[in-house]
């Protein structure tokens, strides 16, 4: 009778022991951020390979993430605004591209499931075309307001626009901003390029939906139009 007392206390306490233990979960690492190689950024990219009268190939290559499992190469057309993902499980990849445009591209470094995914930095490029000496200034990038903002005016119902633009040729000449509260068709400002990073001050009325967008044009007469951002007054 103790001895079987006794199994049942053992046998007791191996139970409770079972089920106080836990499950060791192994750890999940996030990826790390990879770094863009090539095509550099701000570059006339020259070694894209012509697959036929619209579209070259161009190699894209970055370094390396720790903790990663592939990579999404994300490739925006700043003219169309218009995104495509690309997916590689080696540092590099090949990509047909229309010739003759502006690009960003920035690289998604993806780990195991569970795992929160890195992104680098974006950088820029120009696509050559067939016989193209001079290129258009990359779109303008809107920094504020932006697109859903909410923004109380000043004094005098001011509120500044901001906004940044690059150009491979270096030969930025001036900025045109629109604004309005249809559909950013009226230009309010001509602006001569002094610097990547612009502002302006533009007066408003409170309570009021308004849109904007801003032209970038060099001494030869090239352009490009960034995208059409929306805010609202308060």
């Amino acid at each position: 009778m103790i001895m079987k007392q006794r199994f049942i206390s053992y046998l007791a306490i191996i139970l409770l022991f079972i089920s106080c233990s836990k499950e060791v979960i192994p750890e999940i690492l996030n990826p790390q951020t990879s770094n863009l190689l090539s095509p550099a950024n701000n570059e006339t990219c020259l070694d894209g390979v012509s697959i036929n009268d619209s579209q070259s190939d161009v190699n894209f290559s970055w370094t390396s993430a720790q903790n990663t499992v592939s990579y999404d190469v994300i490739v925006t057309n700043l003219t169309t605004q218009s995104q495509q993902t690309f997916s590689s499980n080696l540092n590099q990849i090949t990509i047909s591209l229309t010739k003759a445009e502006p690009y960003s591209w920035k690289v998604k470094s993806i780990g195991e499931v569970g795992s929160t995914p890195a992104i680098s930095e974006q950088w820029k490029f120009y696509l050559a075309g067939d016989a193209i000496v001079n290129y258009a200034p990359f779109p303008a990038e809107l920094l504020s307001p932006r697109s859903g903002a909410n923004v109380t005016p000043g004094v005098n119902n001011l509120i500044t626009l901001n906004w940044t633009s690059t150009d491979v040729d270096g030969d930025l000449d001036r900025f045109e901003v629109y604004l309005d509260q249809t559909d950013a068709s009226i230009l309010v400002e001509s602006i001569n390029y002094q610097a990547d990073e612009t502002s302006v001050e533009v007066e408003v009325e409170n309570d009021s939906t308004y849109y904007w967008k801003v032209i970038s044009i060099d001494t030869n007469g090239n352009q490009s139009i960034s995208g059409v951002y929306a805010f609202r007054t308060n």
